[in-house]
């Protein structure tokens, strides 16, 4: 098993060209959030456009339609109530933060995994309807991003005595489904055919309700960008603790929010490549 290093995720990043448009960066699609939990779609589609992706939509109840409209302005909208069945349009997909296990949601589930061709990312509550209908997940196209916590991955795959068991699981899960996994946890792995690398990066501060929806935003927008799913996976990891690490330099890990954490994407983006020399040159 390697470590996810500065030097690796460098390696694998790619500069964003001066003469690029929105249209360069893709469009990617959010199906998260339900009522009483919009927070999640909050989080979700802030990290994503943090990261860079050309265009955001984002799907959520039309009741709950003004939240995002009022906190995130540079979005999109789909009314859940009438999903657009043209997926394929989309670049990346993320469905699951926050969007509960209900009638609606479920459907909208099992049409992505039925008709989407997209790079995709499951997590939350997506992993739950798949844990309550385990023959979707012969349903999930290769490549997909699973990014389960340690309860969800249970649910999945059966119950673990540690996060060792779960490692090995997950590996061999991974390579049996053709999946990348990321199995989220003080150090979160990432694993695809057989290949798996743990995190460097990140604290404590992100043991808190949404650090998962923000990551799930971040690997969309990368997936988004033309990365390919595993690489997504890797610098989305590395990124969303590395912008932790950056935020303690205001913060303490007891008061550190996710939102706080979002914030220092763009300091990630600079230490990653160079124009920032270390975590403590931001002052």
């Amino acid at each position: 098993m390697k470590n996810l290093t500065h030097d690796r995720i460098k390696s694998i990043v790619k500069p964003r060209q001066k003469s690029s448009h929105k249209g360069d960066h893709g469009h990617s699609l959010l199906i998260v959030g339900n009522q009483g939990k919009m927070g999640a779609a909050v989080i979700a589609s802030r990290a994503c456009l943090r990261t860079g992706t050309g265009l955001l939509t984002v799907s959520v109840p039309k009741s709950e339609r003004l939240i995002l409209q009022i906190a995130i302005p540079e979005a999109m909208l789909i009314m859940r109530e009438k999903h657009e069945n043209k997926v394929n349009n989309f670049t990346a997909i993320g469905i699951g933060c926050g969007i509960g296990t209900d009638k609606k949601s479920t459907q909208i589930l099992f049409h992505l995994l039925a008709e989407c061709s997209m790079p995709m990312v499951l997590d939350a509550d997506a992993l739950n309807i798949i844990a309550s209908n385990k023959h979707l997940v012969e349903k999930i196209l290769p490549n997909t991003i699973l990014t389960p916590h340690p309860k969800e991955f249970d649910r999945l795959f059966g119950v673990h005595k540690n996060i060792k068991e779960r490692m090995k699981t997950a590996i061999v899960k991974a390579k049996e489904y053709k999946v990348i996994i990321v199995l989220k946890d003080h150090e979160t792995l990432v694993t695809h055919n057989g290949d798996a690398f743990l995190n460097s990066t990140g604290n404590a501060g992100l043991a808190k309700g949404g650090s998962g929806d923000a990551l799930t935003g971040i690997i969309i927008a990368l997936l988004s960008q033309g990365y390919i799913p595993f690489d997504a996976a890797k610098i989305g990891v590395y990124l969303h603790g590395l912008a932790a690490d950056l935020a303690l330099e205001k913060q303490s890990m007891e008061s550190m929010l996710i939102t706080d954490v979002i914030e220092y994407l763009g300091q990630a983006f600079k230490l990653i490549s160079g124009s920032l020399d270390s975590i403590k040159s931001f002052d």
